[in-house]
């Protein structure tokens, strides 16, 4: 079968399409027949080798984690599935996503796709919304609390605007200029320009004794400090990077992965079913144009997700 491969440790534009064995799914596995993937920053840092200390992986390395298809055949053992059955999961660790056929293991990254839900939305759903998801429980309660996203428009900031905002949080979200609709139309209670470098400032002038949380999901390392000028003295800032540490006025910098509950990419999916949550698609790409799509993601602003298209 036809997949996306990196051979080794590289840049993007070394990615090639390689003929390899179509995998066959173990106990608790099934083999999907791919429609859709999604792209994410931790793709191409699996790529690059910048996080092998973490994941390292095995060459000839096929890319991507978030897929949506239908069940080809199901493993020994493996029980709620069965072949025809549309689904989506996050494969992380099992298979790489943007190939004919990859595996999936089931448990909670992995369910059914809705009937009325679309393979390019259920691809996009899994990493970003459960991250989303993920920095939410964290912080619960949020109703009636001043939450300021930074990096609102990328994958997880778009899910996390439409939770948030959903649990009853005032969103400060921030966007380009021409990003405002789209972003208000998430549930954001305001939009805030960053391309002046002036996100606290602006943050600070809209809530004047400062947020209670700070989502820096676009800042890490010594950007940091910065984006936490915009919380309230004992405030919490979530980050999907960096490690904890404390910051001045007694603001405290936490770490949040993606953690997956049985039933929480079920309910998303639902909840995206039921048109209570948006999938921002905004750039589909056929399989033939993957890398191409891959030098967009890191390349150019995008607002969203970027599915490659079987």
């Amino acid at each position: 079968m036809k997949a996306l491969t990196a051979v080794g440790y590289g840049p993007l534009a070394d990615l090639t399409f390689s003929d390899v064995d179509k995998p066959v799914p173990g106990p608790g596995q099934v083999l999907v027949r791919t429609e859709a993937v999604a792209l994410n920053p931790l793709d191409v840092k699996l790529v690059l080798g910048s996080v092998r200390e973490v994941f390292p992986v095995t060459h000839p390395f096929v890319v991507g984690i978030d897929v949506s298809g239908t069940v080809e055949a199901v493993g020994p053992d493996t029980i709620g599935y069965a072949p025809g059955d549309a689904v989506t999961a996050m494969n992380l660790g099992v298979a790489g996503a943007v190939a004919e056929y990859t595996l999936a293991q089931t448990g909670p990254l992995l369910t059914h796709r809705p009937e009325g839900v679309d393979a390019r939305s259920a691809a996009a759903l899994p990493a970003a919304g459960l991250t989303a998801l993920s920095l939410l429980h964290h912080c619960v309660p949020v109703a009636g609390r001043d939450v300021l996203i930074s990096g609102a428009t990328g994958g997880v900031g778009s899910f996390a605007v439409q939770l948030f905002a959903a649990a009853g949080a005032r969103v400060l979200a921030t966007g380009r200029p021409d990003d405002t609709e789209t972003v208000l139309g998430w549930g954001a209670h305001h939009v805030i320009d960053y391309t002046g470098g002036k996100t606290a400032q602006l943050a600070r002038e809209l809530v004047p004794g400062g947020v209670d949380v700070v989502l820096a999901l676009a800042e890490d390392g010594a950007a940091l400090p910065g984006i936490a000028a915009a919380a309230i003295d004992e405030g919490l800032v979530l980050t999907c990077t960096e490690q904890p540490t404390a910051l001045e006025r007694g603001v405290t910098v936490e770490r949040v992965d993606l953690t997956a509950r049985d039933g929480d990419l079920s309910g998303l999916a639902a909840r995206v079913s039921l048109g209570e949550l948006r999938v921002p698609v905004t750039g589909v790409y056929p399989f033939s144009e993957a890398r191409t799509a891959y030098e967009d993601l890191v390349g150019k602003h995008t607002v969203g997700k970027l599915v490659v298209e079987f």
